[in-house]
């Protein structure tokens, strides 16, 4: 069955999971869902980034209502048969520009923010999508402090400044925050990622990709949103290019195995997922749960799994600006001549 999910002011949830929001649809395993993903960033270029449709949610939900994180979450959808200890298999089928422009915000949680001078300043790119690349067409400082997120800009106070002159960036749409809700009482703010997903900021996650997510509520409770065109690991600055995408996605209840964090699968790769305050913390946890997949999952011997970590997984920085430290480490499939459980 295939379903189709707006993102209207009544089926967005901005800057929060909850395990008590009444489910926008209804799901079986096996079904295919249509989702909008907007980016709170639009308000960077009102003019270029909003349409009707996005300006109605800009309006539509109040700013106090917008917290405690920042993301405008579509959903969540309820899958059937989704039970706490399961895993919520979600295939990405696609991920389509919505339109031309995308913002990048140099932000107070950037990274080097006091290094570059505590400036705040906005880079507007236009994707041509046919060739799958990314063109600065200007830049300006952002005209005051990021006071509250969906801040709307007026942009005629802002002097507009030609930017990366002859560089193109390639697109990989894909979503810097999707999950399921967390067990807890209230909210959970979307910045920090976590076991249920949430910000992780991993340009990977894109079409073809396939995210398992450990399941902690009934039905999952599933919502995407934080939509990219491009970003590099790390995302320094503080954001990628913000822009708002159509996304297919097909979910399947898993109950043949367990992983207790996000994991993705590419066509080439497995990548497992560690979140941690410190940097440190976050490498040995996505250490720790690389051994896990590789003694778990693919049957190797500790010793075995211990040695392969080193001589062929690759280590990397997700995030350095989402409050928890993300790590990744990249399991190539290549390695195996046999999946030993197929997750198909």
């Amino acid at each position: 069955m295939l379903y189709r999910v707006e993102a209207t002011p009544e089926t967005v949830h901005w800057g929060y999971f909850d395990a008590s929001l009444r489910p926008v649809q209804i799901v079986k395993s096996g079904d295919i869902i249509a989702m909008e993903a907007i980016t709170h960033h639009a308000g960077d270029a009102p003019r270029l980034m909003m349409d009707e449709k996005v300006e109605r949610i800009f309006h539509g939900v109040p700013i106090e209502d917008r917290n405690p994180g920042v993301h405008i979450m579509t959903g969540p959808i309820y899958v059937e048969g989704a039970k706490a200890g399961d895993m919520l298999q979600v295939e990405f089928l696609w991920m389509d520009v919505r339109n031309a422009y995308g913002s990048n915000y140099s932000a107070p949680w950037g990274y080097l923010y006091e290094e570059t001078n505590r400036r705040e300043r906005v880079t507007i790119y236009r994707a041509d999508a046919a060739n799958m690349f990314a063109r600065a067409i200007y830049a300006y400082d952002y005209p005051d402090q990021y006071s509250y997120p969906g801040k709307i800009v007026t942009e005629s106070a802002c002097r507009h400044d030609v930017a990366c002159r002859g560089i193109s960036v390639p697109l990989a749409p894909h979503l810097g925050t999707a999950g399921v809700a967390p067990d807890v009482a209230g909210r959970v703010s979307t910045i920090p990622p976590g076991a249920h997903g949430g910000n992780i900021d991993n340009w990977r996650i894109g079409a073809g990709a396939r995210m398992f997510y450990p399941v902690f509520v009934d039905g999952a409770l599933f919502s995407v949103g934080d939509p990219h065109i491009s970003q590099g690991d790390g995302e320094l600055n503080g954001t990628a290019i913000e822009a708002s995408l159509n996304v297919g996605v097909r979910v399947h209840v898993r109950k043949d195995f367990y992983f207790p964090t996000p994991l993705l699968e590419t066509a080439q790769e497995w990548v497992v997922h560690g979140f941690d305050e410190d940097l440190n913390g976050a490498m040995r946890t996505t250490a720790l749960d690389t051994l896990r997949f590789l003694t778990d999952i693919k049957r190797l011997s500790q010793g075995d799994a211990y040695s392969l970590a080193s001589v062929a997984c690759n280590f990397g920085v997700t995030q350095v600006v989402d409050g928890r430290k993300g790590m990744h480490a990249i399991i190539p499939k290549a390695l195996f001549r046999e999946d030993l459980l197929n997750l198909s």
